[in-house]
């Protein structure tokens, strides 16, 4: 649904206040995209597999404990591994340039 007059002019003023009071943050706002953003947690995510699994091994004979707190940290990174890739290939899949894209415009033109 469209913006009338008023509401885009209130929608300008608001975001050129905001340039204004802060052109630092608006700038790291205008920069940020969702592979950048995915990127970061995709490193914490790999970063909590590799310590889960190295706790997983290095403590299961000797701190039962211990050894389970790092299976759970590699489910945790894992279930966002998946959650990160899943949205990455959802993207990917809307847009219109992408291969999958691509073949979203040929089965609908049939």
């Amino acid at each position: 649904m469209p913006l009338d007059d008023r509401e885009q002019r209130i929608l300008e003023e608001i975001e050129r206040q905001f340039y204004e009071d802060d052109p630092k943050l608006a700038e790291t706002v205008r920069s940020a995209t969702l592979a950048s953003l995915s990127g970061k947690h995709l490193k914490w995510a790999l970063l909590g597999l590799i310590v889960g699994a190295g706790l997983m091994f290095g403590f299961f004979t000797r701190n039962t404990l211990i050894a389970l707190l790092g299976f759970g940290l590699m489910v945790v990174s894992l279930m966002g591994i998946v959650a990160i890739a899943r949205r990455r290939v959802g993207v990917a899949a809307k847009s219109e340039n992408s291969f999958l894209g691509g073949l979203r415009r040929q089965w609908r033109s049939r």
